[in-house]
């Protein structure tokens, strides 16, 4: 290899194809590795080889041609093929990581063209530097992929014959998860202190049962959602944050996961409400049947974060709609969210909880709305207010609950979730009582409607894990248990 690549260096014929393919192909690997979740999406991987791959190609291929009829191009031809290569390199590089604007553009341009002059005569090293430099994310994507294809969704198998449930009642369903809502307990106390008794009111007198101290047990969005609506638990693969996040979480949420399929299988028509594309990012959404977001209304270049729809005016087209079909619906808001996870932030402890208090009054206005609209055009219906974690509070920034802690406050405020429901009728009682995690909420949703208590007996623990990065040796812990104490067990990666 040492001496075929000493050969081409020393070679003196132009290499039009490596010149453009070196220039592409680091930034298509490096895009892979660091967007791999996004990367399973086939327009995405096709996307993204036109542009980093075809695009060169053609740009300099043309180039290649015109140097045959133009004597000036053929005199400065190896500056150009520099510049060509370099600016080609340097506009991917900027694109993939989303720093691309005017003013970068004009000092690649410049530092391009300059550096062309000085560096064309050592083009074919350039072109080996950027292919060795390319091997990189080639084995770092090439890993997360292995990985991912080895990894198993075992867990996703349930412990009973629960995904042949029968439902003998069949109300339309709709479960409302306004991101980071604590719980109306944990609210009142804490690093929160805050009165939320008008809201609390609201939902009482519109027949919502209120769940004091419900909990997550996983943080974060995709972490807490994938287990609930696999009504089993993950224990985040027992990984470390700094692995990236497990491929195909999101996939489980909007695709593939049994509570899609017993629904399903009762003949419900399922819908999904967002509003950001966060979750369907490299998926073809097939699991429910309609989603207020389609995949051609995403940009390729999406963060999840990007769109912000309006979820009421989306809902409120398609619940008027209904028919005689039985429905489920899932609303995700960003409201109120959680702290900022800016680290530069840090001593701003009463400026975030504010901020979040406002954004709490906020998501509570949206909800009356919601509610208000819903028991309008549906008042026999089960509504579901669910949060998928906490709001934070307490922490300087969103990230340092990742650093190990004891303090009981602390390790609520981001597992804490709101949960309030409003059943069709009062035999809920017979099911609810052991109603305290994420995890069942669905199995239980399930006993109801199916009449059938024995699903119960194969509730998950009410556990609540969460990834540590500093205090103590990386990896997962147990920090609340099912008997609600604060803990701090390791688990390992068997579990």
């Amino acid at each position: 290899m040492r001496a075929a690549v000493l050969n081409f260096i020393k070679s003196k014929k132009d290499n039009v194809l490596l010149t453009a393919f070196s220039a592409g192909v680091y930034p298509f690997f490096r895009y892979l590795d660091t967007h791999f979740y996004v990367a399973g999406s086939l327009r995405h991987i096709i996307f993204f080889t036109f542009l980093c791959i075809v695009c060169p190609i053609t740009l300099i291929g043309l180039f290649f041609l015109l140097s045959k009829t133009s004597k000036l191009i053929l005199k400065y031809k190896g500056v150009l093929y520099t510049f060509l290569n370099l600016i080609t390199f340097v506009t991917l590089i900027l694109i993939i990581t989303s720093v691309y604007n005017k003013r970068y553009m004009l000092f690649a341009i410049c530092g391009a063209f300059l550096l062309s002059f000085l560096v064309y005569k050592h083009l074919k090293k350039i072109i080996v530097f950027q292919l060795i430099f390319a091997v990189m994310p080639l084995v770092a994507f090439s890993t997360k992929l292995f990985k991912s294809v080895k990894d198993s969704d075992k867990w996703l198998q349930q412990t009973d014959h629960i995904k042949s449930v029968v439902f003998k009642k069949k109300p339309n369903i709709y479960v409302i998860q306004p991101d980071g809502y604590a719980n109306f307990s944990e609210l009142k106390k804490g690093y929160y202190n805050f009165n939320n008794s008008n809201f609390e009111d609201f939902l009482k007198q519109n027949k919502f049962k209120l769940y004091n101290d419900f909990r997550s047990n996983y943080v974060p969005t995709v972490y807490s959602n994938s287990s609930m609506f696999g009504m089993r638990h993950h224990y985040y693969k027992a990984q470390s944050h700094a692995e990236n996040e497990t491929y195909n979480f999101r996939n489980i949420i909007v695709n593939q996961n049994p509570v899609l399929d017993i629904l399903k299988a009762n003949n419900y028509q399922t819908h999904l409400f967002l509003q950001e594309p966060y979750f369907i990012l490299g998926n073809e959404l097939k699991g429910f049947d309609t989603c207020n977001i389609s995949s051609n209304e995403v940009s390729y270049f999406s963060n999840g974060f990007d769109l912000d729809r309006n979820i009421t005016e989306d809902f409120e087209d398609l619940i008027k709609q209904n028919g005689n079909d039985a429905h489920f619906f899932f609303l995700e808001q960003l409201q109120p969210w959680h702290i900022s996870n800016n680290k530069q932030q840090e001593n701003a402890k009463e400026k975030e909880r504010k901020a979040y208090l406002e954004r709490l009054v906020d998501a509570n206005l949206w909800l009356e709305n919601i509610i208000s609209l819903i028991n309008t055009n549906d008042p026999n219906a089960l509504i579901v207010i669910v949060a998928d974690h906490g709001g934070f509070v307490g922490f300087n920034y969103e990230s340092e609950s990742r650093t190990k802690t004891q303090d009981r406050d602390l390790i609520y405020s981001a597992f804490t979730s709101a949960l309030a429901i409003k059943w069709p009728d009062d035999s809920a009682k017979l099911y609810d009582k052991e109603l305290k995690t994420s995890v069942n909420i669905f199995r239980t949703i399930f006993s109801y409607l199916s009449e059938d208590i024995s699903f119960l007996e194969h509730l998950q623990k009410d556990d609540s894990y969460l990834i540590i990065e500093n205090g103590a040796p990386k990896g997962v812990y147990k920090v609340i248990n099912d008997k609600d104490y604060i803990t701090f067990d390791k688990l390992n990666s068997k579990n």
